[in-house]
């Protein structure tokens, strides 16, 4: 039998749930200024690959940029061809045609995954021989070839595997099942059908890689309005929580997760599409790319993004308040339940007391 193959615990008063350890510096980033190095991360460097979906536009295409200016090579894929041509465009101007792959795909269909990878491999695959021979027997690497059948293997050296591909459709809990399908389809079985295509190959690269999965804070919170979009990301924040800890306990793994939580973004889902002014309180898709390069860097798996109008304190006041709502046996989405309205303003009053001004008055 040939051997395996050879390479030559307290809680504030009223009830309200245990708080957070505020950061002193969770607000404390400026973005306008947060230019990235070479040191931006160990993974991230020149040649390396990075694959981004949904890169047609917002996040993605900020993403793709900012990746762009440090000198990896970088597939986009977008179910909008001609938006995703475009922004294929820009990014050449950065790094040349030659290290620029544009892929339309739709995620949700997995032979278009499929097809995404086998672009990436063709273009910037690297051979390697792999020879099947029993190291028990063969003192000679000559004789070894010379009787063993040898498979060329082609490997891509994948630094970013960035699932940011996503839709906004509404659903109730009772209706509007196409929608609630076609949401799924496309905010989790399209990160699935990318990971289940990239990470066995990622799994054996030589060099480290990162996949990182655009999740959102209507996944952890649950605000009412949209159950089937809350439900999606909901579940992307799942599976990123698993495919972390996997790939944390595999033997030998070059690769790490992290769940990217990006705060109020002007994207096409909030308003650049229609060419609508940036509200004050939103952050540009190029602000929060660059907070999330910096948080990844310094190894968070949470990447939790505030923006102008919320500070990252607020936020956590809000997720711990969820929480609490299991901890503590209040109503479902007691924050917007009429009889704990008044209750949690209170706890976010007392929270944010000292930490500053600014965002008290948004609950």
């Amino acid at each position: 039998m040939l051997e395996r193959p050879v390479i030559s615990n307290h809680t504030s008063r009223n009830g309200s749930p245990l708080r957070p350890a505020f950061s002193s510096t969770a607000s404390l980033f400026k973005p306008d200024s947060a230019g990235l190095g070479d040191d931006v991360h160990p993974i991230i460097h020149e040649g390396r690959v990075a694959v981004i979906t949904g890169a047609a536009s917002g996040i993605g295409r900020a993403a793709a940029l900012e990746l762009a200016k440090l000198k990896l090579k970088i597939a986009i894929a977008d179910v909008d061809e001609a938006r995703l041509l475009k922004v294929g465009k820009d990014v050449a101007a950065i790094v040349g045609d030659a290290n620029v792959l544009v892929v339309p795909t739709d995620v949700s269909k997995l032979d278009q995954v499929v097809h995404l990878k086998e672009k990436v491999f063709e273009l910037w695959g690297e051979s390697q021989y792999l020879v099947a021979c029993n190291v028990k027997t063969i003192f000679l690497i000559s004789q070894c070839i010379s009787n063993s059948p040898i498979m060329i293997l082609i490997f891509v050296q994948v630094a970013v595997l960035m699932n940011n591909a996503g839709i906004g459709l509404t659903g109730t809990s009772w209706d509007g099942i196409n929608n609630w399908k076609t949401i799924f389809d496309v905010n989790l079985f399209g990160i699935l059908n990318v990971q289940q295509t990239f990470v066995p190959s990622m799994l054996h690269q030589e060099n480290q890689g990162m996949i990182i999965n655009t999740g959102s804070k209507q996944g952890i919170t649950n605000p009412p309005g949209n159950a089937a979009y809350n439900a999606s990301k909901a579940a992307v924040k799942s599976l990123t929580e698993s495919l972390a800890h996997e790939l944390r306990e595999k033997p030998n793994s070059n690769v790490t997760a992290h769940l990217f939580i990006p705060g109020w973004t002007y994207t096409n889902l909030t308003g650049a599409f229609t060419h609508a002014e940036k509200p004050a309180g939103a952050w540009t898709a190029e602000e929060t790319v660059l907070y999330m390069l910096d948080k990844v860097r310094a190894g968070d798996f949470y990447v939790l993004v505030p923006d102008n109008e919320t500070r990252r304190e607020l936020d956590e006041l809000r997720i711990m308040w969820a929480a609490g709502d299991i901890a503590e046996g209040r109503p479902a989405l007691s924050r917007w339940h009429k009889d704990y309205k008044a209750l949690f303003e209170e706890y976010v009053r007392d929270g944010m007391a000292g930490v500053g001004a600014g965002s008290e008055r948004s609950f």
